[in-house]
């Protein structure tokens, strides 16, 4: 059954009272109550296991619980629960007893969002370096925004922020529906192609979701799609012959703002920028990746319609950091060049991997894939393991698919048969501390490895890294033992797994 969410109204943050949030160590939910605790609302939060998160928030004020109790909810008067939270959670069933107000991440986000101006940036991918990037542009040009991001700025290590702006910066989640409750004064979309076909069905109602989100925008406000991107083209559109404002980016000749003379390398991606034949000059990124110039167009062509100054734009571009979990570099161990990517749909994973091969240089390319969802590993299949056909080594583990049931001839083992890469250059291992080990097996100094997909394996680099620090050292590279919330060392992550409360974000 689809979950049905209340439109933005006049609720703010501070009517909701002390905030419980369930599972609030994973990004989008400990994002939100770091923005809560930033504005003086009071937090508490449960979890099962100890989040990166969970010390800055406790340095914050909040109060976590490291288990899910009923007494937990005790003085509160708003709960707040993400798709990831299963309704018969008992502090859901709880909340609901104690006649409590029970808000979904978006609800409670929407109340936040009162009053100001909304930037929502929606996609299948780069939302998140994207928000991250308008951001950045956004604090460059001194307005101080409020911002969401469903992942960490690098370096500034927090993907939340209460600001005194009038801007509020928001990475808007298409997986449930939950974006429709949002009323933006400006809408991006970055791109629009078949993900979430749970919730939707098929690739046509999912655009004509995302054509809905968008008509929600204000009237005096804009939108802004991708000119690249067929999905993105079909919705401008549409949205133009019904005499919406719409504004599009990209390196197509009939882009409003289009991009000239790109290039990209292990340094990063530069490019020429015009709008309706008017050059804006060059822009500079620090990281690399097409993908990554077309994400910062759009913050470019946000600037441009805001009248925010251009050359603040150029400023937060060259210096951008990048985003934990989006092409992060982790270390470097015995020669080895370890980075953590978030990829999971074929596409990302395909642009991802391209963009590591330009790392690599002579080296080869050795990537970890924790597969997202058996629904999506099932249905895009070929897709999957065309993409990780560009690497020169895989090591595939069990999908991770919590509350997910596998069913035969699903799952890793069926995908690594399908990876076009000879036996000896790909590994399915159904033990997460069996992978470590394998790497360190298998790298030579001078490669890439690079742990994609799915949450949980963000885990994984600081064990890599150690295992090849063991290997040049001449001891053991087994790996750590780290458990995944809901797993046991050593057994497949896959269907059936409780639900890791704060692990899977809502765009799973």
């Amino acid at each position: 059954m689809t979950a049905q969410f209340t439109p933005a109204g006049t609720l703010t943050a501070e009517d909701l009272g002390t905030v419980h949030l369930i599972g609030v160590g994973g990004v989008g939910m400990s994002g939100l109550a770091r923005l809560f605790l930033t504005r003086g609302v009071p937090v508490s939060g449960s979890e099962l296991r100890e989040w990166p998160s969970l010390a800055g928030l406790r340095a914050l004020g909040g109060t976590i619980h490291m288990s899910h109790e009923a007494s937990n909810l005790d003085g509160v008067d708003t709960v707040v629960y993400s798709s990831a939270i299963p309704q018969d959670h008992l502090e859901m069933v709880e909340a609901r007893r104690r006649g409590l107000r029970v808000l979904h991440r978006s609800e409670a986000l929407a109340a936040a969002m009162t009053g100001r101006r909304t930037v929502a940036v929606a996609g299948t991918h780069g939302k998140t370096t994207t928000t991250s990037m308008i951001t950045m542009v956004l604090q460059q040009a001194g307005t101080d925004p409020s911002f969401v991001i469903g992942g960490e700025i690098s370096e500034v290590g927090s993907g939340a922020h209460h600001g005194t702006g009038e801007y509020f910066v928001v990475e808007a989640d298409e997986s449930d529906r939950s974006f429709l409750i949002y009323r933006p004064y400006v809408s991006i979309i970055t791109n629009i192609e078949a993900d979430h076909l749970n919730t939707y069905g098929d690739l046509a109602n999912l655009e004509a979701t995302f054509a809905e989100f968008a008509r929600l925008t204000d009237p005096d406000g804009f939108i802004i799609t991708c000119a690249d991107d067929a999905g993105g083209r079909r919705l401008a559109e549409t949205l133009r012959a019904e005499g919406r404002r719409v504004h599009t980016y990209g390196e197509s000749p009939d882009a409003d703002l289009r991009l000239t003379d790109m290039v990209s390398s292990a340094q990063g991606v530069r490019y020429l920028a015009a709008i309706d034949g008017t050059s804006l000059g060059e822009f500079r990124l620090p990281v690399p990746g097409r993908h990554m110039g077309l994400n910062s167009a759009s913050a470019v062509l946000a600037a441009y319609l805001l009248e925010l100054p251009l050359p603040a734009a150029e400023a937060a571009l060259a210096a951008f950091p990048g985003v934990r979990r989006r092409f992060e570099r982790k270390g470097v161990a015995d020669d080895v060049l370890v980075y953590d990517e978030y990829a999971y749909h074929p596409t990302s994973m395909t642009l991802a991997l391209r963009t590591l091969r330009e790392v690599a240089g002579d080296g080869r390319l050795i990537v970890v894939f924790q597969p997202y969802r058996l629904y999506r590993t099932r249905d895009l299949q070929s897709e999957i393991a065309e993409a990780l056909g560009i690497a020169d080594e895989l090591v595939l583990l069990e999908v991770f698919g919590p509350g997910e049931l596998r069913q035969p001839g699903e799952g890793s083992a069926a995908l690594v048969e399908a990876v076009p890469l000879p036996a000896e250059h790909k590994v399915f291992v159904d033990s997460w501390d069996a992978a470590p080990a394998e790497v360190a097996r298998r790298a030579r100094p001078g490669d890439v490895v690079v742990t994609m997909g799915a949450p949980p394996i963000s885990l994984m680099g600081d064990q890599l890294l150690e295992a090849l620090s063991a290997r040049a050292a001449g001891g053991p590279t087994a790996g750590g033992g780290v458990a995944i919330e809901g797993t046991v060392p050593g057994a497949p992550t896959g269907g059936g797994a409780v639900t890791p409360d704060g692990a899977a974000p809502a765009a799973g």
